[in-house]
């Protein structure tokens, strides 16, 4: 069996994730809370207009995105994924919304996560299931 992995790229940005072993830990308590085992999750932190091209290459979508998530599970209740993440968006969201980039961050990122776990965001019930999740593991974020 191999070890759970969460791993942070950059592509066109030189920003650095902050307190990744607390992040890491986090992000792989949420996916065993929620009866998965984490294999190997990736997130590549990037510019708006290089997820703009993922967006338009692979969803057939012209608009920016904060966030882009691809699964590449193979086996039923484990996680293998690519969660691209617009640190541009996350900036713009994070003063929009005021937090700080980091809270941003964290959200978007388990936001992603979420996906990978089956939660859907299309629809007025799904979002508000999504959004509780969601602050629900940033609760436990923010008290670890």
């Amino acid at each position: 069996m191999s070890k759970a992995s969460v791993n942070f790229f950059t592509e066109d940005t030189n920003y650095t994730v902050k307190k990744k072993t607390i992040i890491k830990n986090w992000l792989k308590s949420a996916v065993e809370a929620e009866g998965y085992q984490l294999k190997e999750l990736n997130f590549i932190l990037c510019s708006d207009e290089y997820l703009l091209r993922i967006n338009q290459d692979y969803l057939n979508h012209d608009t920016y995105t904060d966030v882009i998530t691809f699964d590449n599970s193979e086996e039923l209740k484990t996680i293998v994924g690519d969660i691209f993440i617009s640190i541009e968006r996350i900036k713009e969201n994070a003063a929009t919304f005021k937090h700080t980039v980091e809270q941003e961050l964290c959200r978007v990122m388990i936001h992603g996560t979420l996906h990978l776990l089956g939660y859907k965001d299309k629809g007025k019930a799904a979002k508000t299931k999504m959004t509780d999740r969601e602050d629900h593991y940033l609760a436990l974020l923010a008290n670890s």
